[in-house]
């Protein structure tokens, strides 16, 4: 395969970074609540709370308390283009979680978390329809925080974090529609017609390390109600991209591309896509002893998404930055969970999670392909020794309303705009596995 560089590719492969936020966005950080709708913000989780709501950590009963979780997505999703279905070949993703607490005064505790806020990946292989669009991609994001957490009073409880967070991606995606092509050697009078993606381009970068915050508070009404809420403020995630390289069918599609795309040996350039802030307000009640049922509400702040930002740092390359329209809307998630505990050792769970999509219908781009998602999921705990659990849980996740979705592109060879229309489906089983260790 030959290997070159383009201004024109450079800004295709960028163009495509944006419909990368919504998908991506992890709510299978902890075996435990997956269980039970990944509820948390009014509950008691021990050092797990700095992710749900930092300020539970301060209801802390143990010296120490070690928690960890591990994540087993198997997402497929499925696009019908003319009549033909055109199913991906996703690898395992597998978000993680794993929480350090300390009980440092009666009243006082400290903590550490690293996990996986955003982090998901797609493949839909390079010869589909859609390819123009995306072939596949890969994307990590990272967060490490530390938490502080304060009871002023016995059932009351503040919290705040630190959320430090880094990532990368890598994408795939096809350079020139094969339809256009074609068109390009038919014009020069080239007895040759191409059926697969003539040439393919790999974007790499990785973002720059980001702070935020994640503030909550925990009141325990009665013995019975609990009431909480935490805010997770909003971090720009800015990447700093290499060259991007293209790789070609054929010397004869290199050839043709060069000589029509033009070359560009550098092309540094940043593009910035928001982490979003998160709001969550949460309740639980216990109506009888052993039984626990909570409700979240999470406000996801996509609005903030007005435009993915394309800027080169070359004085020369200025004219070519991008400002492309995303329009996103906030977003809604519904959580609901309950837990029963059978004996003394073994806990059963089951819940409900509700994920409406912040997509905006004129770019729906099948990166992610951007649906509201219904989430069922069961789980349990076992206890085998004292001051140590093991968690485990089964999530389902199913897409709906994803009939004949367009999203528009720029034909590089054309200079026109093209539509891709599909109907598209998705669907997921994420098992996950934790355990619990205090002292």
């Amino acid at each position: 395969m030959v290997k070159r560089k383009f201004a024109a590719a450079v800004l295709a492969a960028c163009a495509a970074f944006g419909a990368m936020a919504e998908g991506y966005q992890v709510n299978s950080l902890s075996a435990r609540q997956n269980g039970m709708g990944h509820t948390g913000t009014a509950l008691h989780l021990g050092s797990e709370s700095m992710i749900f709501n930092p300020a539970g950590l301060g209801f802390l009963d143990k010296a120490i308390d070690f928690q960890g979780s591990v994540t087993g997505i198997f997402a497929h999703a499925t696009a019908k283009v003319n009549g033909t279905d055109w199913k991906t070949s996703n690898p395992t993703s597998t978000p993680m979680a794993f929480n350090l607490g300390m009980k440092v005064y009666d009243n006082f505790a400290a903590g550490i978390s690293f996990y996986t806020p955003y982090g998901s990946t797609i493949n839909w292989g390079e010869n589909w329809p859609g390819a123009v669009l995306n072939q596949k991609v890969s994307l990590k994001a990272f967060t490490v925080q530390p938490t502080l957490a304060w009871r002023p009073v016995s059932n009351f409880s503040i919290g705040v974090g630190a959320m430090i967070s880094f990532g990368s991606v890598d994408l795939d995606k096809g350079l020139v529609p094969v339809e256009s092509m074609n068109m390009l050697l038919a014009s020069q009078g080239v007895p040759y017609t191409f059926t697969d993606t003539p040439a393919s381009i790999n974007l790499t970068g990785r973002a720059a390390t980001t702070v935020g915050v994640n503030v909550g508070v925990l009141w325990d009404i009665t013995p019975r109600w609990s009431v909480g809420a935490s805010f997770r403020s909003k971090m720009n995630l800015t990447v700093k991209c290499g060259d991007a390289s293209v790789s070609y069918a054929n010397e004869m599609a290199g050839q043709l591309l060069q000589q029509s795309l033009g070359i560009l040996d550098q092309a540094n350039f940043k593009a910035t896509m928001p982490a979003v802030a998160v709001l969550n307000v949460g309740a639980a009640f216990r109506p009888v002893a052993g039984l626990v049922i909570a409700a979240d509400v999470q406000w996801n702040g996509w609005s903030a998404y007005k435009t993915l930002d394309i800027e080169f740092l070359s004085e020369t390359l200025k004219p070519y930055n991008q400002y492309l329209t995303k329009n996103y809307k906030n977003s809604m998630t519904y959580h609901l969970g309950a837990q029963y505990s059978l004996t003394r050792r073994f806990d059963v769970r089951a819940g409900l999670m509700i994920d409406t999509t912040p997509v905006n219908s004129e770019h729906y781009n099948p990166e992610t392909p951007g649906m509201t998602k219904i989430e069922p999921s069961v789980g349990f705990s076992f206890s085998p020794v004292k001051n140590f659990a093991i968690d485990a849980a089964l999530q389902y996740v199913g897409g709906v309303g994803g009939k004949d979705k367009s999203c528009t592109y720029a034909d590089l060879l054309t200079n026109t705009q093209r539509t891709f229309t599909a109907d598209y489906s998705v669907h997921a089983w994420n098992p996950a596995i934790g355990f619990r260790l205090n002292f």
